[in-house]
């Protein structure tokens, strides 16, 4: 059995001190990091990528909840609210926490939350496999767009897919840049990016995709993050949070 990965979000030291000590006594747990901050914890969320955040539901420059709907809930992983109020119980699984402890809790109540905590997220993992083992199915029987349609006055114009450099995001629309010309879709860039050929396109940073094909160059750029050189001498930095995927075109 693979160990759990913990974060701790708490702004009160002496809290965080008890919820360490109290995972010290059960097996399989690796604390990933602590945060004092929400700020801090939605950065180390996105980084670290923790399987179970502890996390303090009134801090001092926001909410838990602020935390989970800034890291948003396809990012966000297992939660158990800490919190001296017990209103916001209701909150906490409104937003499908696995649990909540009630300041002051013992550690036979940190316990079996992690206990819960470990079900839930081995139950969400072999779900997960079943939906990646299926949408691969899915795709070895699916034709991605050859072409793209965007608005050109009172019709619409067609660009070859493998015409397009690099995508960019513009709030509720997307900017294609296919060499010297620009074309603006009216698409977000997370539903455009699910029209696309994995095998062709790569998110690289919550605002862009690129061509895979276009790519000349990758080199290490800030806090583990890549800067991406295409053929025309364009260069794109990645997101963190993308630096994986980064990687994995690397080592193809």
């Amino acid at each position: 059995m693979s160990n759990l990965r913990v974060l701790i979000v708490d702004d009160e030291p002496l809290i965080r001190q008890g919820i360490r000590d109290g995972l010290s006594a059960c097996e399989g747990i690796e604390i990933t990091g602590e945060c004092d901050s929400g700020v801090g914890a939605i950065d180390t969320i996105l980084s670290e990528r923790p399987d179970l955040v502890l996390l303090d539901v009134q801090m001092s420059d926001r909410t838990g909840l602020d935390v989970v709907r800034d890291v948003g809930p396809q990012r966000m992983p297992a939660v158990i609210f800490v919190t001296a109020y017990d209103q916001y119980a209701v909150s906490a699984f409104e937003l499908n926490a696995i649990d909540y402890l009630l300041k002051p809790f013992d550690d036979d109540r940190l316990k079996a939350a992690i206990g819960r905590a470990r079900e839930r997220i081995s139950a969400q993992r072999e779900a997960s496999l079943v939906r990646q083992l299926q949408a691969l199915l899915e795709m070895k029987g699916r034709k991605w767009p050859e072409r793209l349609a965007f608005r050109n006055g009172d019709g619409f114009s067609l660009v070859p897919v493998d015409t397009v450099d690099w995508i960019e995001s513009a709030n509720n629309y997307v900017l294609l840049h296919c060499g010297s010309k620009h074309h603006i879709m009216g698409e977000t860039l997370t539903t455009l990016e699910n029209s696309l050929s994995p095998d062709k396109f790569l998110r690289i940073h919550r605002c862009r995709i690129v061509n895979v094909s276009r790519i000349a160059a990758v080199r290490p750029f800030l806090s583990g993050t890549y800067q991406l050189e295409l053929h025309n001498g364009t260069r794109l930095s990645s997101g963190k949070q993308y630096s994986d995927a980064v990687r994995r075109l690397i080592k193809k």
